[in-house]
């Protein structure tokens, strides 16, 4: 496969960025915004490696490689004559269930098929996107970790996404400090924004505006807007250090701060009543009993002991050298929230705790209803 003809489009920062381009996950949340901004910059040709071919990606011009991360032969086939990747492709799930393989194989062996692909390719860079939740998660409020903290092995050992994407990160390291590649790393933090057709990061706003989230946390969140994101992950391409780690976060909000604003912009009134922070492992421990009686996902129990930490991040290195300036929060979340509203066809999962609070009719805005 011969290397496609390249065209040269300058960034707005100071480096310069040039194709051709591989995108893995390019039909996913930030995937799509990804390939939106190359497009709308004028970069390309594209590629996608992409398990079944989608019509949005067609119309955007970019060649479509069928085939899976974890097929060494169809990674190797669309890295072929790429000068740049975008290791996207992922899977977002809470579920707490141990032993995750389809999960873990995704993350951990996907990374390091895409890293081999691109060696044996000549691949010049490697952008692999990740988490901020590698690293920035604690039970501490006054935590806020920059791009070179360590990761937070202690507290996300029993939640298997974040495990295996701390995994696929140390995949990463691995080939910088051993092999000398240049790959960098994106870390966004919670992603918001228009077009989540999967719910895969939107679906707590989901959940608010239809009234199934009883109670405020006692944790806190980071969030960023999936464009400002695909910006960063671009810019990193362009002009990120190799081996380093940019996280990528507008604001840090407590749940009730970030409930306060939801229910500015939408209109739709939120819980009032507060969990204590010693009450949350137990509250957690309490449902994951009941799930596993029913034969449930363990999903919700997750988010309960998730939404007990402290999931605030610095992007000080994003903003220095990627010029990281988000859109205020308010627009995004006015944007999130104007996108779910038009699409009713969309259902978050509802578990006990939703329903339950259904029951409670917490009010809301007439459209989520």
């Amino acid at each position: 496969m011969a290397r496609p003809r390249s065209v040269r489009s300058k960034t707005s920062g100071n480096g310069e960025l040039s194709g051709p381009i591989l995108v893995t996950g390019a039909s996913g949340f930030l995937g799509r915004h990804v390939v939106k901004t190359l497009v709308h910059r004028g970069v390309g040709p594209l590629r996608a490696l992409q398990r079944r071919p989608r019509l949005e990606l067609g119309r955007l011009g970019v060649e479509q490689v069928e085939g899976s991360v974890l097929d060494p032969r169809a990674t190797a086939r669309a890295c072929e004559g790429m000068r740049h990747v975008i290791h996207l492709a992922g899977r977002v799930s809470r579920g707490a269930a141990s032993g995750d393989q389809e999960l873990f194989d995704l993350h951990v062996k996907g990374a390091r098929s895409v890293l081999e692909a691109a060696a044996g390719a000549d691949v010049q860079r490697v952008v692999h996107v990740s988490t901020s939740g590698t690293v920035a998660v604690s039970r501490d409020s006054a935590a806020m970790p920059g791009g070179e903290a360590p990761f937070a092995m202690d507290v996300v050992r029993r939640w298997p996404y974040y495990l295996s994407k701390v995994y696929a990160e140390r995949v990463v390291l691995e080939a910088v400090a051993r092999d000398g590649r240049d790959v960098v790393i994106v870390s966004p933090s919670l992603l918001l924004g228009p077009g989540d057709e999967d719910l895969s990061s939107t679906q707590d706003v989901l959940r608010f505006l239809r009234r199934e989230i009883p109670v405020v946390p006692s944790g806190g969140l980071s969030c960023v807007d999936v464009r400002d994101a695909a910006e960063m992950v671009v810019e990193a391409l362009a002009r990120g250090r190799p081996g380093a780690r940019y996280l990528i976060g507008t604001e840090n909000l407590d749940f009730g701060s970030f409930f306060n604003r939801l229910s500015r912009v939408s209109g739709c009134r939120g819980p009032s009543l507060r969990v204590p922070g010693r009450a949350v492992p137990l509250a957690a421990r309490a449902l994951a009993g009941l799930e596993a009686v029913l034969g449930m996902s363990g999903e919700e129990a997750a988010s309960v002991d998730m939404a007990g930490h402290y999931w605030y991040l610095d992007s000080r290195l994003a903003r220095d050298d990627l010029g990281f300036a988000p859109r205020p929060l308010d627009d995004t979340l006015r944007d999130t929230v104007e996108w779910l509203l038009d699409h009713p066809h969309l259902r978050p999962k509802r578990g006990l705790l939703g329903l339950a609070s259904r029951g409670l009719r917490l009010g809301g805005n007439p459209r989520s209803s």
